[in-house]
């Protein structure tokens, strides 16, 4: 089976990518899973306020970056203007040692400044960078339309210092998921990586202290990326789509693709099962491939679009009739 396809103009051996997290924040994790059998890494994440120098010893409530799990990680004894350098030097060394593309990625939440740095990133050797975006819309006196054109504002700046193709992740919070994301195509994304899973707040009753929820997605979500994947794909919006979120499995791979995603990034079920076991769903791909006689991606991709009666039921969003009753 040919399990080889294209994402954002890069050759990938499989459709299947590391998101970005800690496995891939140091050059023995992404080693790893090179060698475990990834399409494609993207790097763990660099914040704009590293890049800016501003790092703090906590997460305030009211912060923007209360929305990323990964910020806890950063905010805690880092050194101030380290954080580039060491970066860019992981990005070339992950470049010297390993043969699929690698994907730089920086949760970014304005347009001020910092995309000067995404410059460097491409002189680094990045194959590509991915912008994880999540404005927090905390501020009451911000339109909703503010708000989206903050987002094509830090696309527009990011392109206008790289030539290397660039994705925006974004989260399922928008009045109009379709405009937003032709939107961001329009502006010169590349690829849209549907979608970014938030921190989730947790009280605890005998501290009185917020916690954070479960960090790691189920199963179960895997519905609200498939929905989108295929309702954009169906619409041929002009650009790649990456699913995100709930993929757990070689079946999770497969429906994904089915609904006319590129290529599909994993994270729990690796942290859950250990880097290895990537193999194992690259290896069920190719078994469910060869049960239903497909020879290559491009033989399934979307082909659950082709039904009006399957369009209409991702644009379904209320039961006609409960399953319970």
């Amino acid at each position: 089976m040919d399990l080889s396809t294209s994402y954002m103009g890069l050759s990938l051996r499989n459709p299947i990518i590391v998101s970005s997290s800690k496995l891939t924040g140091n050059i023995e994790g992404i080693v790893s899973c090179a060698k475990a059998g990834a399409g494609a890494v993207v790097l763990k994440s660099l914040f704009e306020e590293q890049i800016m120098a501003k790092a703090e010893a906590g997460l305030r409530k009211n912060d923007m970056y209360f929305w990323y799990p990964e910020a806890s990680d950063y905010v805690v004894n880092i050194a101030k203007g380290s954080g580039v350098q060491e970066y860019l030097d992981l990005i070339k060394r992950a470049k010297q040692e390993v043969d699929i593309p690698v994907i730089a990625s920086i949760n970014c939440v304005s347009p001020v400044e910092w995309p000067s740095v995404a410059k460097k990133i491409q002189e680094a050797g990045a194959d590509a960078l991915e912008l994880n975006i999540a404005i927090f819309p905390f501020d009451k006196h911000a339109t909703s339309q503010q708000i989206e054109d903050t987002y094509i504002d830090i696309l527009k700046a990011v392109k206008a210092q790289v030539s290397i193709p660039v994705a925006v992740k974004i989260g399922p919070y928008f009045t109009n998921v379709t405009g937003m994301t032709y939107r961001l195509a329009e502006a010169g994304a590349d690829a849209l990586v549907l979608f970014n899973r938030f921190y989730n707040p947790d009280v605890d009753i005998a501290t009185m202290k917020v916690v954070a929820d479960n960090i790691f997605s189920n199963p179960d979500e895997k519905s609200i990326p498939m929905r989108w994947i295929a309702l954009l794909s169906a619409s041929g919006i002009p650009c790649d789509l990456a699913a995100n979120t709930g993929i757990h499995y070689s079946i999770g791979v497969a429906k994904q693709l089915l609904a006319g995603a590129t290529v599909v990034q994993l994270g729990t079920t690796l942290y859950q099962n250990g880097i290895p076991y990537l193999s194992e769903i690259v290896k069920g791909l190719d078994e469910w491939m060869q049960k239903h006689h497909y020879k290559s991606i491009s033989d399934f991709r979307g082909i659950v679009n082709n039904l009006p009666e399957n369009t209409a039921a991702f644009e379904r969003i209320q039961y006609m009739k409960r399953n319970f009753d």
